[in-house]
């Protein structure tokens, strides 16, 4: 750290720490430069340096500091004004309006001197002629705080009729002050209005929209507008993350957190910021802050988590419990020292409504990645109410209920007969039909490990009296043997029971329901065996199909026209055409598969049964996104998502959003598909895939969002999602792109080092493709971003190592762009004007024997490439000349630069009407100068010539209507010359 010997060391310093993050290190080194200042004797050095002192503490969680540097400031001010200059005194009078609210803030200063205080204000201020406007907004300030609602209504009134002038707030902090009136007045809706400016970006600051967005959280989630709070929140916390002062604003998210659901992330919030819990410096905040933390602590007590381990203060450990109560104990107190303060309860009745708060949503999916601290309940078969004895279920309403799901092929059907069977106990006293029921059941729902249970229920079927219905049971056995691998044991069992099904029925001896039941088994079993054969094709292949396909058109040629209200024939045909359609499929017809796979989903649908439908939907929307038949493919997975409903399990529902997600995107429309792939994002964590699943939808996410230009709430999501995406897991290519896209996103955002690292991690991904297109582009990403962030010599690498990949590609245009680049950023740099003429040079070289090679469209595009390196080559040279010592040698420099530009206008001349903007740019460009080498005649000669170019153009093109404007003011200072030189 170098000493400070002069002024000027001073400000460069005090420059230097005021970009530095906020916190005590900070702080420690405006103290250190306010020491040095002192030494140098000059008494505007100390006035900067307290300045300067003061305004870190203000920005820093240690603002009750900030009292000692401004009490020394004024009495510096009473007693020699005139070592103020025009900017101290201004600044002076500005931090005003900060001591009253730090002393608002700090509830040991009597509320007596804080009034006291705004009289000192108000003096000062009219002394000054200064409006009236900042003292009602301190007015109204103490009035609000202390629940004086008359009085802090007439000094709203009075503040916002009294004019603006340098005094007043900035417009965006006193938008944000309105709003929050209007919040506690129970107006959410008129405060959002009046914050629209502030979001929107019309009016900024240091601290907006940072606390606009975060105040606007529980009154947009009040009012029902949830994914415009899920976008402030997202992109209001981005801002506040590293603000050591924004404690108040960053409690609002914590708040917004407990609100919605989202207590995990809540948690994380906590963890981030460990110092909140202590810093004692701004009260005010520390308040809000308990107050929520007591909030979300108490939210987790009722989920059942009270003992789970919690961020918190340091020291010990905390559970959600013991940290509810230790935040409710201080914020309580806390509160009660305002209220003494204050001789009023207005404090301690908003923070304990604050702490009371109910969420307002169950969970409204953020899309970044935050585990959930309840696990969701698992959907259980509806029991109905039955008589008996209490706490015990009644096992013949249990029987009736588990047939009526099955009978109607209801979801959750095999949980009502696991009921049954745990009701049951040993099945002592029940009839044998109601035994093979159960195992029947279990058998289903056992698998392969089930196949002695179906055993038993065929026997218990044939006990029972239903010798139609043991032939089906034993053939959904041979069907589990098939699953299982054994598929010629399978299809030779269940051969036998169709010939003994079909004997059975011809002479009445079972229904048809039995028998589709067994002629559908067999088709199935058939299915698995083209399946197989599949693989080996040939003679085999087609000999399975041919079969199966005969096997499955038995299956409607028996139920149709018999099943009258037994949905479950309807769902046998059903069935067999979803078959028909994967045959189909499988031959190489998708249009016919995609057909009868429609009828097949249209058929449950028409059953009552529209949650079978999905997967046959799904399988549309395969074909149809194959086929390239967008259109189609949205259309069956949207029918899919409404027939699934709540049947559907979460990684379903992750997965059928995630699909039409990517369709959508693919119809360009990013809006929709970014909320699809939120809720497959949702719909992932609650299936706990949040690592695979979850990570690609997030990444789709963060893609669309950048699409629609939410850069922030993209930035967010993406970074969320590259915790957990990998290569192995998910593709390399899918992890390049995350980068890639949080690159653009840094890079809109002005973070551009932060833009710069993601490219580079993106492009050393890439480094190892065969194609090294994507490898060269992000390389000259990364060197834009570089170059961007002031880190010349980096960027210049990346900018070559681009033009290397860029050359081996056989990509000119890029290569040329990639010299040019560092042609200018070798002029700002210590090599100067001499290596950058030689870069540009270099790229007129290699665009020249580019152009001279190329044909067709090539020619187009490598001639406006030459044309605008010769342009900016011009530009180059003309810059250069300031730093030429003689008067020679800057004219030889103009000389140059005027050389290049007309080759310009010629490059461009010859691309006809596709070059006329770009002639006339350069043509203007020369003519000026013209003008600079003191040649009126040749710059007048210039102008006419873009009058001529634009003669009937369109009036209405704002390209030619600038360069008519500056070609007629290049016109007049020519004749200017003219007549000077004449004089």
């Amino acid at each position: 750290m170098s000493e400070i010997t002069d002024f000027d060391a001073l400000r460069r310093a005090l420059a230097e720490n005021a970009e530095e993050p906020e916190g005590p290190a900070r702080n420690a080194r405006a103290e250190q430069l306010l020491a040095e200042a002192e030494k140098l004797n000059i008494p505007l050095a100390v006035i900067e340096a307290l300045g300067h002192q003061l305004k870190v503490y203000n920005y820093s969680s240690e603002k009750d500091r900030m009292f000692v540097p401004f009490a020394r400031l004024l009495r510096m001010w009473d007693e020699r004004p005139e070592d103020f200059d025009e900017y101290e005194t201004h600044s002076l009078h500005w931090v005003f309006k900060w001591m009253s609210a730090g002393m608002l803030d700090q509830p040991h200063i009597p509320l007596a001197s804080i009034e006291k205080w705004l009289g000192e204000m108000e003096h000062r201020y009219r002394l000054a002629g200064h409006s009236e406007r900042a003292v009602r907004s301190a007015e109204f300030s103490v009035a609000a705080h202390i629940g004086d609602l008359a009085r802090a209504e007439r000094a709203y009134a009075a503040w916002l009729a009294a004019d603006r002038d340098a005094m007043a707030d900035c417009h965006a902090c006193e938008l944000h002050g309105q709003g929050v009136w209007q919040v506690r007045c129970g107006r959410d809706a008129e405060a959002l209005q009046l914050w629209r400016p502030v979001l929107e970006g019309e009016f900024t600051c240091a601290h907006e929209p940072h606390t606009v967005l975060a105040s606007s959280l529980a009154p947009l989630l009040r009012l029902g507008r949830l994914e415009e709070a899920r976008a402030h929140h997202l992109r209001g916390f981005r801002l506040v993350r590293s603000m050591e002062s924004m404690r108040g604003a960053y409690a609002d998210h914590v708040e917004f957190c407990a609100l919605t659901g989202n207590e995990a992330r809540g948690l994380e919030l906590l963890a981030e910021r460990p110092a909140y819990f202590t810093d004692t410096g701004h009260p005010r905040s520390r308040l809000d802050f308990l107050a929520v933390v007591a909030l979300l602590m108490d939210r987790l007590t009722e989920l059942g988590l009270g003992a789970q381990r919690v961020p918190g203060p340091a020291g010990r450990t905390w559970t959600a419990r013991e940290l509810a109560a230790h935040a409710r104990a201080e914020a309580t107190d806390l509160a009660e020292r305002f209220d003494r303060r204050n001789g009023t309860s207005a404090v301690g009745d908003r923070i304990r409504a604050r702490m009371a708060q109910r969420p307002l949503e169950e969970r409204l999916p953020l899309g970044v990645r935050t585990g959930r601290p309840a696990p969701a309940a698992a959907p259980v078969a509806a029991v109905p109410d039955v008589p008996g004895e209490p706490g015990l279920p009644d096992l013949p309403a249990l029987l009736a209920e588990a047939r009526r799901l099955s009978q109607t092929l209801r979801p959750h059907a095999l949980q009502a007969w696991a009921a049954v069977a745990r009701a049951a106990g040993d099945g002592a006293g029940l009839e044998p039909r109601d035994r093979a029921e159960i195992a029947d059941h279990e058998a289903m729902a056992r698998g392969p490990e089930g196949l002695p249970l179906f055993e038993r229920a065929a026997d218990l079927y044939a006990e029972a009296g239903d010798p139609g219905e043991a032939l089906a049971a034993r053939a959904r056995a041979a069907y589990i043997r098939a699953l299982a691998g054994e598929v010629d044991a399978a299809l030779a069992a269940v051969t036998e029971l169709y010939d003994q099904v079909l004997a059975l029925y011809a002479d009445e001896g079972t229904g048809v329901r039995q028998t589709a039941s067994v002629v559908m088994s067999r088709a199935r079993v058939l299915m698995r065996r083209v399946h197989e054969a599949a693989a080996g094709g040939g003679q085999d292949a087609a000999r399975a199909v041919a079969e199966a396909e005969a096997a499955v058109r038995e299956v409607p040629a028996l139920v149709e026209g018999c099943g009258g209200d037994d949905v479950r024939l309807a769902a046998r045909a059903a069935e067999a055409r979803a078959m028909l359609a994967e045959l189909a499929a499988l031959t190489g017809d998708a249009e016919r598969a995609a057909e009868l796979f429609r009828c097949s989903a249209d058929a449950y649908v028409a059953a009552g049964l529209p949650w079978f439908a999905v997967e046959y939907e799904v399988q549309v929307a395969a074909l149809a996104h194959q086929a390239g038949d967008l259109a189609g493919a949205e259309q069956a997975l949207r029918a899919a998502l409404e027939h699934g409903g709540p049947y559907v399990e979460p990684v379903g529902r992750a997965q059928l959003h995630l699909q039409l997600a990517e369709v959508l995107g693919g119809r360009d429309a990013p809006g929709e598909a970014a909320e699809h792939a939120l809720q497959a994002a949702h719909w992932a964590d609650e299936a706990g895939e949040s690592g695979t699943l979850g990570a690609w939808a997030r990444q789709q996410l963060g893609g669309f969002l950048l699409r629609r230009g939410r850069y922030a709430e993209a930035a967010e999501v993406l970074e969320s999602a590259l915790a957990d995406l990998s290569a192995e897991t998910h593709g390399d290519g899918v992890v390049v792109q995350a980068h890639w896209w949080l690159g653009d996103c840094l890079g809109e955002l002005g973070e551009h080092r932060a833009a710069a690292e993601e490219r580079l991690k993106a492009a050393d991904l890439a480094r190892h493709w065969p194609e090294q297109q994507d490898h060269a582009t992000l390389a000259h990403l990364a060197a834009e971003s570089l170059g961007n962030a002031g880190l010349a010599a980096e960027a210049d690498r990346a900018y070559a190592r681009a033009g290397e990949l860029w050359r081996a590609l056989g990509n000119s245009p890029f290569l040329v762009r990639s010299l040019r680049a560092r042609a200018w950023l070798a002029l700002g740099g210590e090599s100067g004007a001499a290596d950058a003429r030689a870069l540009m040079a270099e790229a007129i070289r290699e665009c020249a024997s580019a152009l001279a090679a190329a044909e067709g469209a090539d020619r187009e595009e490598l001639a406006e490439e030459l044309g605008g390196t010769h342009r900016q080559y011009a530009e180059l040279l003309a810059r250069s000349a300031s730093e030429e010592a003689e008067d020679a040698a800057i004219r030889a420099a103009f000389e140059a630069a005027l050389e290049q530009m007309s080759r310009a206008v010629a490059v461009f001349a010859g691309l006809g009407a596709a070059g006329l903007h770009s002639r006339t740019g350069a043509e203007l460009g020369a003519g000026w100068l013209e003008a600079d080498l003191g040649r009126p005649a040749g710059a007048a000669a210039r102008a006419r010539a873009v009058l001529a170019a634009y003669e009937g153009a369109d009036d209405g093109d704002e390209t030619v209507l600038a360069r008519r404007e500056e070609a007629a003011q290049m016109l007049e200072a020519a004749r200017g010359g003219e007549d000077a030189e004449r004089d």
